[in-house]
């Protein structure tokens, strides 16, 4: 692809809409405050682009290259990201809701303060993503990998996030409150201060995990793995858990402030 001058570029985008613009080398431009809305740019070369604050609502940005790219308070809301490459992308504050970022790199990016509420995140890869502060509430973020993720302060509410591998992530004090973590990898996860209340671990694993202080309150623990948990200070009232898997539960026998236990079962059968 060829890269277009300032002129092209500025030409281009003061054509009559809806823009066509697939496959387009926009690497390295500056289009911050930009209208892009409903324009077609499938696998187009946005690297390293400047698009703070710019309109990207009903984009299509199927496949598209973002590498580098910063979408500071970007609008991109019902935005078509299927499998884009949004490795090291700064979404601070960005709204992407109800967006479709499906199989989306998005590793090591900065997700600040974004919003994706009721977007679609299946198998998207946010390795060692900073979303801190990120609004996630009732999206789908089922077979994602979020491993070593900073999700501290993260707003699931109601999110899908079934099957998820999120090994070592930091998710302190994040609400995740009848959230569906059905067979979700949680190894050696800080889920400290975690509002998990009504929430679906059915067969998930949080063996090492640190739940010091999480709400477990009405939470489904059939098959969860807890093996090494610290669960020092944790409220497990009506949390059932004589249904978890055998080797769980040490760390809270072991502290020195043992877990709240009102109406939960500690015996493992």
């Amino acid at each position: 692809m060829t890269q277009l001058t300032a002129y092209q570029i500025y030409d281009l985008l003061n054509r009559a809409r809806p823009l066509w613009l697939v496959k387009i080398d926009l690497s390295d431009a500056s289009l911050w405050l930009v209208d892009l809305s409903g324009a077609d740019l499938s696998w187009a070369n946005m690297s390293r682009c400047d698009l703070s604050r710019a309109t990207l609502i009903k984009t299509n940005l199927t496949r598209a290259n973002l590498t580098g790219a910063n979408l500071f308070e970007a609008l991109l809301s019902r935005a078509i990201l299927i499998a884009a490459n949004m490795v090291r992308a700064d979404l601070t504050r960005a709204d992407l809701g109800k967006a479709d970022l499906s199989e989306a790199d998005l590793t090591e990016s900065n997700l600040t303060r974004a919003s994706f509420s009721v977007a679609a995140l299946t198998g998207a890869n946010l390795n060692n993503a900073n979303a801190s502060r990120a609004d996630f509430s009732k999206a789908d973020l089922s077979g994602a990998n979020l491993f070593g993720a900073n999700l501290a302060l993260a707003n699931f509410f109601e999110a899908n996030l079934s099957r998820i591998r999120a090994r070592g992530a930091k998710m302190q004090r994040a609400d995740l409150n009848r959230a569906n973590l059905s067979g979700a990898q949680l190894q050696e996860a800080d889920l400290s201060g975690a509002d998990l209340t009504g929430a679906r671990l059915i067969n998930a694993d949080l063996s090492n995990a640190i739940l010091n202080g999480a709400d477990l309150s009405g939470a489904d623990l059939t098959g969860t793995l807890f093996d090494g948990v610290n669960l020092s200070l944790a409220n497990i009232s009506k949390a059932d858990m004589s249904k978890v898997r055998k080797g769980g539960i040490a760390a809270a026998a072991e502290s020195q402030k043992p877990a709240r236990t009102t109406g939960g079962l500690l015996d493992i059968r």
